[in-house]
């Protein structure tokens, strides 16, 4: 690995677990603190549609005919983002490889790129955790004010503390679909991370814990220059 790219992305780390276990959450915040690039798989393919780039065009063909996005086109979506300016300094992983196919292309992308996975942070929530995250979000549409009626309830059930306005909920966030989500999750998640843990990668966090008291466990791995 040529020493130059290292130096330059000091940190090269995937994040890993179920649908609610703050992934998003804890990249975001990671990703500024640290100057690294957060890749979103699905903002990644919506930016690559919206500017109309030749992988972005293949993606919206793709998706306009109601078929999964294949392999390549993501790989190479990827690659795109982590060769620009933003991911200089690093690049942290949301949401991709789902597969072991995919985990075993991005290793290939990243080796011609001379470089490499550096950590897999896996954040481990219990199923029931996941229901009550996701199924108990409300929000306040005028306002984008959010609640969730396991643990920020509205002073009023299903009210927004400063209107009095109903509270929505997406139906993405019920409980059913919520359950299918977890179905696929745990579809892949063992294969998955027995790839990574075959290659000494995998970091696990308990990410039942407050938002704070994960962050504070994960940025052990993450470098500054």
């Amino acid at each position: 690995m040529s020493s130059s790219t290292v130096r330059e992305q000091l940190n090269r780390i995937i994040f890993f677990g179920p649908p609610g276990s703050g992934k998003g959450t804890q990249s975001a915040i990671l990703a500024k603190e640290y100057e690294a690039c957060h890749l979103s798989t699905g903002d990644m393919l919506r930016d690559a549609v919206r500017n109309q780039t030749d992988l972005g065009k293949r993606a919206k063909a793709k998706m306009d005919a109601g078929e999964l996005v294949s392999d390549d086109i993501v790989i190479g979506i990827i690659r795109d983002n982590i060769g620009s300016p933003a991911c200089k300094k690093g690049f942290i992983l949301d949401g991709f490889p789902r597969t072991v196919p995919q985990a075993e292309a991005l290793d290939i992308m990243l080796s011609d790129r001379q470089s490499r996975v550096e950590h897999v942070i896996n954040l481990d929530v219990k199923d029931e955790s996941v229901i009550r995250r996701i199924s108990g979000r409300l929000t306040h549409a005028a306002s984008g004010r959010t609640y969730n009626k396991f643990f920020k309830p509205p002073q009023v059930p299903g009210k927004d503390d400063v209107t009095g306005e109903p509270l929505t909920q997406r139906h993405d966030d019920s409980e059913e679909v919520v359950k299918n989500r977890l179905k696929t999750y745990h579809s892949y998640a063992d294969k998955l991370l027995a790839y990574y843990q075959n290659k000494g990668l995998v970091r696990n966090i308990d990410g039942e814990q407050q938002i704070n008291v994960v962050n504070e466990q994960v940025r052990k791995y993450f470098r500054k220059e």
